[in-house]
């Protein structure tokens, strides 16, 4: 069963985490077990400390979404020891018409090479101009042959050499080249096997027919077997007796591993002419094969978009996944699809809040460790029910899960905020540990956000943060850098900025000192900053 996957957006804030969490566990609940909460960053400081709270472990980690080769509906083919006989690989070969090639492994699984009909054709081809073999074991001639051995005169014979020799009855003994190096195959004929057997030849294959009781008299170390084949078939057998691990390609394969990427493949496809291309796990074990048509259509990966919309703050390879649904209380933006989807998008506070609401909508009551979770989640995304994008529902629906916790929203609010300035952090941290980027009109820029009860302590670290968010601007060739210290007793925010200091002063009417501003009223990114500046930049 593949995963659902149900995540919010990078640099993942807890109304983020929490959200794709309680998605993931409704689901879940309701019957639907292929849904698995995820994310796309480290856990903040302040998230860490809410599942800490109500004892939860953070969502899995996820990189990319991009097509896989573990996501293709490959062929799983018979995978071959390199011991087995070419006719045995020959049958397995035409048993399924769309098997091109079977991949041929050593005795611990890992990948020998590859043998497909071509080879298996081409090695016939040289046996009829070199009718020899050399060194093949009693065990593969006698099962080919479908015979039993009738003599063996000295030490038990294990291999077989020599070069393949049709006694034809027209032809008397003396015309046979009978020596050490000759592979007789011969019918109803006693004194052409006598003669062999005086020759001490290696190995005798009598077809339809016994041998001379005479014959177990002489004194020699022939081995002898017997077919129920005609000469001719037997001869042939005899050459598809041999190892495929003689026969199979065993340069270039071309493995293809479970975690590569589709798109790689694919190019190495077009670079290689082979019909066929083994796939191996991480331990380098063969788990199939696949051929150029497996990469027309791979099965991409399905996802759940949470409190975000627009691809610059989504997962990379969203392109080419599956989005089935979105649950988000942002702006639309510029996330697309192949198909209609279900949206829910509702003008909130907090993705939690529209969470916690299908929760009650399909009568199930979450867990008190995730009402815990989706209150601390209302309250962090709403600043403690002071930002402006916060509405009666979220208080309302906070309070309830408060309720069901049986925790105080006020006393886990603040928690959540005197754990987000924490003097052990590196400036990188705090600056980005609420962070999203923009396009607005052109116009590139980051925007981080803290939220604290003394933002005095945090400012002692002004020159800190300028250092990190100018790196970050020459790294991203951005615009403009933005950094808002929000101060909930203060009710406004500090913001730290880089870039025109003419664009701050009139998009939001005030006197920057060097980089710095107090935005008196300003507590949203979502519903302050960025419209300020959309109307600036128009």
């Amino acid at each position: 069963m593949d995963p659902i996957y149900v995540t919010g957006h990078r640099n993942p804030d807890t109304d983020s985490i929490v959200s794709a969490m309680a998605y993931a566990q409704l689901r879940n609940a309701l019957g639907d077990r292929e849904y698995v909460a995820a994310r796309l960053g480290r856990v903040s400081d302040e998230t860490q400390l809410v599942l800490n709270r109500f004892g939860f472990e953070p969502p899995v980690l996820i990189h990319n979404l991009r097509t896989q080769v573990s996501d293709l509906n490959f062929d799983t083919p018979p995978v071959l020891n390199k011991a087995v006989t070419v006719d045995h690989a020959w049958q397995l070969l035409h048993q399924d018409e769309n098997t091109v090639a079977l991949p041929v492994v050593e005795d611990d699984g890992t990948l020998f090479g590859m043998l497909s009909t071509n080879t298996i054709a081409a090695q016939d081809m040289r046996s009829v101009l070199h009718p020899e073999i050399d060194d093949i074991p009693v065990f593969n001639l006698v099962s080919a042959l479908e015979g039993s051995i009738v003599l063996d005169a000295g030490e038990p014979t294990n291999r077989v050499s020599g070069r393949v020799t049709i006694a034809l009855p027209a032809n008397g003994e003396e015309a046979l080249p009978l020596n050490r190096n000759t592979l007789l195959i011969c019918g109803s004929q006693p004194d052409v096997i006598l003669a062999a057997l005086r020759a001490d030849v290696p190995c005798i294959v009598v077809c339809q027919a016994g041998i001379p009781e005479e014959a177990r008299q002489i004194d020699c170390s022939s081995l002898v077997i017997s077919t129920p084949h005609e000469p001719y078939r037997a001869a042939r057998m005899i050459f598809q007796s041999i190892p495929i691990s003689r026969v199979c390609r065993t340069t270039n394969l071309c493995p293809a591993r479970l975690t590569d990427y589709v798109d790689d493949v694919r190019e190495m496809a077009q670079d290689n002419k082979h019909r066929a291309f083994p796939v191996i796990d991480e331990d380098g074990k063969v788990v199939g094969t696949l051929s150029r048509i497996h990469l027309l259509k791979p099965r991409r990966k399905r996802v759940v978009l949470v409190d975000h919309n627009e691809v610059a703050q989504s997962v990379p390879g969203l392109e080419q996944a599956e989005i089935l649904e979105i649950i988000d209380h942002h702006r639309l933006a510029d996330v697309q699809t192949g198909n209609p989807i279900y949206m829910r998008n509702e003008p909130v506070g907090s993705t939690a809040t529209i969470v916690a609401g299908m929760f009650m909508e399909r009568g199930l009551m979450p867990t008190m460790a995730m009402a815990g979770l989706l209150c601390c989640a209302i309250v962090s995304d709403t600043l403690m029910f002071k930002s402006p994008t916060c509405t009666p529902r979220d208080v309302q629906t906070a309070e309830r899960m408060a309720s069901i916790a049986h925790v105080s929203a006020e006393e886990l609010g603040r928690m959540i905020f005197s754990a987000s300035t924490a003097d052990d952090k590196s400036a990188a941290d705090v600056a980005f540990q609420d962070y999203k980027e923009f396009m607005i009109s052109g116009h590139t820029l980051g925007v981080g956000q803290v939220v604290t009860l003394d933002s005095e302590r945090v400012l002692r670290r002004e020159a800190e943060f300028l250092d990190v968010m100018r790196q970050r601007m020459e790294e991203k060739s951005m615009d403009m850098m933005l950094f808002m210290i929000t101060d909930m007793l203060q009710e406004g925010s500090h913001l730290l900025f880089l870039g025109a200091s003419d664009v701050i002063a009139q998009a939001f009417n005030v006197r920057p000192d060097g980089n710095h501003a107090f935005l008196p009223g300003i507590l949203s990114r979502k519903k302050q900053i960025i419209p300020a500046l959309s109307v600036f930049w128009g």
